[in-house]
């Protein structure tokens, strides 16, 4: 399980997603849209997967750490690569959004 989890992104040292919630980190929901409305983590904001580059700007407006999130963490993983490429640095997987809850 382990080779999964490094490839899918999940792999390095956990982090205690709840304190960086607490510290004011933004959860990125990378879902549909259809998907975020039938339920979604408190405080998310929806940009979907295929949104994401074009967001890229609004994103490091934020100015505080990002946990990104969707259904399973296949996207989620994605999106971590894909804004870290993009010069984000303080970047969380936390995979499914139900374990933001």
């Amino acid at each position: 399980m382990g080779f999964f989890s490094n490839l899918f992104g999940g792999g390095g040292p956990k982090v205690d997603l709840k304190e960086i919630i607490a510290k004011g980190a933004v959860i990125v929901d990378v879902r549909t849209p259809g998907e975020f409305s039938g339920g979604h983590a408190k405080g998310a904001v929806n940009i979907p997967l295929d949104k994401l580059q074009s967001n890229i700007a609004k994103i490091k407006g934020y100015k505080k750490p990002v946990i990104v999130c969707c259904a399973s963490g296949m996207r989620s993983a994605n999106a971590k690569r894909v804004l870290t490429k993009n010069g984000i640095e303080e970047i969380y997987d936390a995979g499914s959004w139900v374990s933001l809850r």
